[in-house]
């Protein structure tokens, strides 16, 4: 965990504790980006035992709020031992984007997307890939088969798995998320 000295406005010094923070994002919330999120997440409890320094999220771009994760996507993580049946959808905002200090879009259109309307974010927004040193899109399986589904899990984990360190790097060095 983070800990940065604030100094409050009556002087008195006030310890203020920063997370690793990372937001996924994709198109509608319910298939990519809780599935990045939960795999994540899942990485992370099997190197440090425990996610507790971290807060790991998800939004869409275009998210209609409240639903669940598709039903393949659950399925998927079922197989983990993950259960993310109380996952619900939400649409990404300024408020949202603010407190991560990393967000990852699933195909380059999100991150212009997210770039052009938050510009003053630019700096945290990248695509997923782009923490393995590639820059390609992961394809939305949504209204494919239960194995594109799987082989979107399986390009998100690998890039999950070999961009580790960068993702750990972004995700604590920018201490300007709130």
């Amino acid at each position: 965990m983070i800990s940065l000295l604030i100094m409050m406005t009556d002087g008195t010094p006030r310890i203020k504790k920063k997370k690793y923070s990372v937001l996924f994002v994709c198109t509608a919330n319910v298939c990519r980006s809780p599935l990045a999120a939960e795999l994540f997440r899942h990485l992370i409890r099997r190197m440090n035992g425990t996610c507790e320094i971290w807060r790991i999220e998800s939004a869409g771009i275009w998210a209609t709020p409240g639903l669940p994760a598709a039903k393949e996507v659950q399925a998927v993580l079922w197989e983990l031992g993950i259960d993310i049946s109380d996952h619900r959808s939400r649409v990404v905002s300024k408020n949202i984007l603010k407190r991560f200090n990393l967000i990852l879009t699933m195909e380059a259109g999100q991150k212009e997307a997210l770039i052009i309307e938050y510009p003053e974010l630019k700096q945290r927004i990248y695509m997923l890939s782009e923490m393995a040193g590639v820059e390609t899109s992961i394809r939305d399986p949504i209204g494919g088969t239960m194995n594109d589904f799987q082989q979107a899990a399986d390009k998100i984990e690998r890039w999950l798995r070999e961009g580790e360190g960068c993702i750990r790097h972004l995700a604590y060095c920018n201490l300007n998320a709130g």
